[in-house]
């Protein structure tokens, strides 16, 4: 992962096999970010998507296996007790352009990765809802 920030942005390019959540992380406590926006387009290897079942308060889950285009991924960055906490969603295209979506839990770069960060100023922090159970 190499990454560069000007004024309020970092641009991330995260490099193959390298996993995204990880580094973007990385690049937020390195940067102390506390509020972000995330836009990012590139190609996954692997990756766990997942779509959240309200009633089960859990996440059905979708492995995703094979190169794949991330046509988008989107979210942002707050804090929860006082570490990064990171909401991101994604799609992506397999091979024969069947779209694969939902909320990121994990994504392995095939090829590239392009990422912006855009720095927003304050600090938004987040608390568990435990009748919906999610981090609101």
């Amino acid at each position: 992962m190499q990454y560069k920030r000007f004024g309020d942005t970092c641009f991330v390019r995260i490099d193959l096999n390298e996993e995204i959540m990880q580094c973007l992380k990385a690049v937020c406590e390195k940067e102390d970010i506390h509020l972000a926006q995330v836009d990012a387009i590139g190609a996954i290897n692997h990756g766990i998507v997942g779509v959240f079942n309200l009633q089960e308060q859990a996440y059905h889950r979708e492995e995703l296996n094979g190169f794949m285009e991330i046509t988008s991924l989107t979210g942002n960055v707050t804090r929860m007790n006082g570490e990064v906490y990171l909401h991101l969603h994604g799609t992506m295209a397999d091979q024969n352009n069947v779209i694969h979506s939902g909320h990121v839990i994990e994504l392995t770069v095939g090829a590239t990765c392009e990422m912006f960060v855009r720095i927003l100023p304050g600090e938004v922090s987040r608390v568990r809802d435990q009748d919906l159970g999610i981090n609101l």
